[in-house]
């Protein structure tokens, strides 16, 4: 019989411990390849970094100015709420950043001992994780490349791979921030060639490292900047017959899906996904998924998390 805490997103790694007491510790003790269920989650913690900004406390704009202590204690609420065993980032900073991020949550009772900044083209805004698993393995892919407009240009923010191993099983995270809709070329409006480009070879790498025609359990987390039915995101779905990955389908407490919310022009957009391998889909816990939307969530950033629990162990049915 497995153990796992509640599946809404208000659980800590501490009150799953107390809840399930000495029967983990016989079950994890008694069998290496027992049954467990790990949570997942994406997260753009908009600008946790150094740049010119708005300062609504102070209500100016202020130069070279870090996240405001307002928005990161709201964004530790955020995850503490959640509490995400391996927490994909978008536009984090420089290592030093997440160090300060995991040394602030520590002190607030979430430990994650585990961490990797991936330093690619973009030297202001990176990807990230954050893990209380360790890895087995983190691979910074930052060559990988796509034609455009008679040149070759690389993802600017790179792809990152973090395999893991889990009640015996392997299985591995993709994390990446695709390109913005922001572009200074008339010729590709909202960027969108550039974004198909990134997609593109993001999704041919990642298919050099995994096979989902095999069972391969892997899932690809991130910020993709568009929405579902759109030209970068079919990309991770399917090549020709071979399908690649399924969307998680989550939601908030009221049903609503969006995770960004663009306020200039008054726009709320699903562009924030968990993408899972066909085999690693059949291990999604049945309803215990979402985009987080309790206390804060407005404060931290201007995405939501989304969070999805999987299910490992030989000797389970998923």
């Amino acid at each position: 019989m497995g153990c796992r805490g509640p599946s809404l997103p208000n659980r800590t790694w501490f009150a799953a411990v107390a809840a399930c007491g000495v029967a983990l510790v016989v079950l994890l003790a008694g069998s290496p390849s027992a049954a467990e269920t790990i949570r997942v989650a994406t997260y753009n913690v908009e600008n946790y970094l150094v740049m010119d900004r708005w300062v609504d406390e102070q209500d100016r704009w202020r130069p070279a100015y870090p996240k405001p202590e307002k928005e990161k204690a709201a964004l530790r609420a955020v995850i503490r709420a959640v509490a995400p065993d391996v927490l994909a980032l978008q536009e984090m900073g420089s290592p030093p950043f997440l160090e300060e991020l995991r040394r602030d949550l520590r002190r607030e009772g979430l430990d994650y001992p585990y961490a990797h900044v991936l330093e690619a083209d973009d030297e202001v805004r990176h990807v990230a994780v954050l893990s209380r698993l360790p890895f087995q393995e983190a691979v910074d892919h930052v060559d990988a490349d796509f034609p455009y407009f008679g040149e070759r240009e690389r993802i600017k923010r790179g792809l990152l791979e973090v395999r893991f191993e889990t009640a015996g099983l392997s299985w591995t995270l993709f994390s990446l921030h695709l390109k913005s809709k922001w572009t200074e070329r008339e010729d590709d409006p909202q960027a969108t060639a550039k974004r198909t480009g990134e997609a593109t070879a993001a999704r041919n790498r990642i298919l050099e490292r995994v096979d989902p025609a095999a069972g391969d359990l892997f899932l690809i987390a991130g910020d993709f900047n568009d929405t579902r039915d759109t030209p970068p995101m079919r990309r991770f779905f399917h090549r020709g017959d071979l399908t690649l990955s399924v969307p998680v389908e989550a939601a908030d407490s009221r049903g609503h899906t969006w995770t960004q919310h663009w306020e200039r022009q008054g726009l709320y957009s699903r562009i924030d996904f968990i993408l899972t391998s066909p085999a690693l889909s059949e291990r999604l816990v049945p309803g215990a998924h979402g985009v987080y939307d309790g206390p804060g969530y407005r404060i931290a950033s201007d995405h939501r998390m989304v969070w999805a629990d999987f299910r490992f162990g030989a000797d389970e049915e998923p």
